[in-house]
């Protein structure tokens, strides 16, 4: 069994976070205050579906290569109930980043974003974007928001606290 993780998941690890963040920061501070009818935000939405997108992209590509790689052994820190919650933390991980992918591709057609934003229809676009999978995508958001720093949390925990060299499983630096 690896001692780390290969250098393809580690580099998917990596750019994926930057995606993520930048895409929550894009949805939740750029996108979130700036209003429907300021022409600006067509560029802004551009950007953030077409990030939205990639991540969905990359997103798939990592299950795979996950799936069909080896892996080191799951963070062991003596506590059953622990050690658990990190496995199904990553696994939910994934699921919000499908879910809000999936929701912001509903929220985007469902609004005729597509042909408005890409497709140079001249459109407006809507006063707001309403509709449950546009909640969905916030409160998924959210949740996203609120595991990352988890996720970091636990990080830091197991380099500086515990000591245990986990950071090194998925360092680029080989």
């Amino acid at each position: 069994m690896p001692t780390r993780y290969s250098r393809t998941l580690a580099t998917l690890h990596w750019l994926l976070a930057l995606m993520i963040i930048g895409a929550l920061f894009g949805g939740k501070v750029l996108l979130a205050n700036t209003p429907n009818s300021d022409p600006g935000k067509l560029f802004s939405l551009s950007l953030h579906l077409s990030l939205g997108l990639a991540i969905l992209a990359l997103m798939t590509l990592r299950v795979i290569v996950r799936w069909r790689s080896a892996a080191p052994p799951h963070a062991d820190i003596g506590n059953e109930i622990l050690n658990k919650a990190g496995v199904w933390a990553h696994w939910v991980l994934y699921a919000l980043v499908f879910i809000m992918a999936v929701s912001g591709i509903v929220t985007a057609r469902g609004a005729d974003l597509p042909d408005i934003v890409f497709g140079g229809s001249g459109a407006p676009l809507p006063d707001i974007f309403t509709g449950s999978a546009r909640t969905l995508h916030g409160i998924t958001s959210t949740a996203l928001i609120v595991l990352i720093i988890g996720h970091i949390g636990a990080a830091i925990y197991h380099q500086y606290v515990r000591k245990d060299g986990l950071l090194a499983r998925m360092s680029l630096r080989r």
